[in-house]
């Protein structure tokens, strides 16, 4: 499947709600209105139905909210490892093996040619994992922590009705207040571990989920709209599934930004829409020179191309970039794709 086999209702649905979904007791009616406004003629069983097949189609790989595991609680790094090519499959078995490791990528470098995710409910266990990690594959692990975020956005948009993707409900239902608290209560544990695999897609998602945890729809509602003031949740609405629209090439662009640079860097590569995910992230001398990842994703190679070398221009307004600051990492295989353990993390987080 690609977009070309969704019709302009559908494709207007995957533009317009991959954020800002209502947070409301019934949210697929505010939800339609907002299409109908907007030229979609639709109603909202017919909304909701259609999100419905978007999900049994695997056009989505979820409907709800899309939960920031950091601010949840634990943490995640990212990992380098060279794996020697006769060994390749035994290794990634080795790794994939290790319960907190969430994502596994085959990705094309001379050297470090394997990159996975820790997570973990104990920031304290990433060296334990990566100590153990070494000593069962007998290969050196390089570390890659996120030391400063630029863009988590990974929108994926179509062609056709609603293109910009700038329907956002978020601010409708009711009033709630923002608090500094970093830990978890038992009773929003129970919340996350429940909404973090995806909503109910039934007309009244929120009541659902409130009976499921034993808790009033109220609480649920409020609670959700908080968390999405405070970061805890990125965003409610569609998630889609990217390489189903098409989106078949990631490119993982690293560069060596001068460090008095970064912070105007930053943020100019995080303006590109086709940047999803944006960092800071350390060197490691004699090995790993680059300190800056932008991630890009494209639908032809051709495509992918052009979104790098767009990168490139626009580093190139703030200093001389030479062929060895930067470096593209096209993925070649998924080896291991479970998801970050939160439900871990956030019991690690509660009170």
């Amino acid at each position: 499947m690609t977009e070309a086999d969704l019709g302009p209702t559908d494709r207007a649905i995957v533009n317009a709600f991959q954020g800002g979904f209502p947070v409301t007791e019934r949210p697929f009616e505010p939800a339609a209105a907002a299409l109908r406004e907007r030229g979609i003629d639709i109603s909202a069983d017919d909304l909701l139905t259609r999100i419905q097949s978007l999900d049994e189609r695997g056009v989505l790989t979820r409907f709800g909210a899309l939960i920031n595991a950091e601010a949840i609680g634990g943490t995640a790094t990212l990992v380098a490892m060279h794996a020697p090519p006769e060994r390749y499959d035994e290794v990634a078995e080795q790794v994939n093996s290790f319960r907190e490791v969430a994502h596994n990528y085959e990705r094309e470098h001379p050297h470090l040619n394997m990159w996975f995710v820790v997570s973990v409910g104990d920031a304290a266990r990433v060296e334990e994992v990566l100590a153990e990690i070494e000593a069962k594959t007998g290969q050196q692990t390089y570390n890659l922590p996120k030391q400063q975020e630029f863009r988590v956005e990974a929108k994926f948009l179509l062609s056709g009705p609603l293109s910009e993707g700038d329907v956002d409900l978020s601010h409708l239902g009711p009033d709630v207040t923002p608090t500094a608290r970093t830990t978890l209560t038992p009773a929003e544990r129970d919340l996350v571990v429940e909404i973090q695999g995806g909503l109910p897609i039934t007309a009244t998602p929120y009541a659902d989920v409130a009976a499921a945890i034993g808790q009033d729809t109220e609480w649920v509602v409020s609670t959700i709209k908080r968390f999405n003031q405070e970061g805890k949740i990125r965003r409610v609405g569609v998630i889609p599934n990217h390489y189903k629209l098409g989106y078949t090439e990631n490119g993982m662009t690293v560069w060596n930004v001068p460090d008095e640079l970064l912070s105007e860097v930053g943020p100019a590569i995080a303006s590109l829409d086709f940047v999803t995910h944006c960092y800071e992230r350390p060197r490691h001398e004699g090995v790993w020179p680059y300190n800056f990842f932008a991630m890009t994703h494209g639908r032809t190679e051709e495509e992918s191309q052009k979104h790098i070398g767009l990168v490139k221009e626009r580093m190139s307004e703030f200093w001389d970039v030479g062929d060895d600051d930067w470096d593209t990492l096209f993925s070649s295989r998924i080896l291991k794709k479970t998801g970050i353990r939160i439900t871990e993390r956030a019991t690690a987080n509660t009170e």
